[in-house]
């Protein structure tokens, strides 16, 4: 016969010296920006990476291209 297993404790502890609750703290800050910075700050997660992918495609292109013409 196995060992019946020992329940695990899932009541959180109230007595008094328990640890207090902390509440959580919301910050909100407000920015007046132009329209452009508006968008900006709206679309920087998706136009950063495409803008830093197509300098990065022109580099290589740019360098290839100077490359078959200094080989020619």
């Amino acid at each position: 016969m196995a060992n019946k297993q020992k329940k695990k404790r899932t009541k959180v502890y109230q007595g008094v010296d328990a640890a207090t609750t902390r509440p959580t703290v919301t910050r909100i800050t407000a920015a007046n920006r132009s329209k452009f910075g508006q968008w900006w700050f709206e679309r920087k997660k998706i136009v950063k990476p495409i803008a830093i992918a197509t300098l990065v495609i022109a580099v290589i292109v740019w360098l290839i291209f100077e490359l078959v013409r200094i080989a020619n």
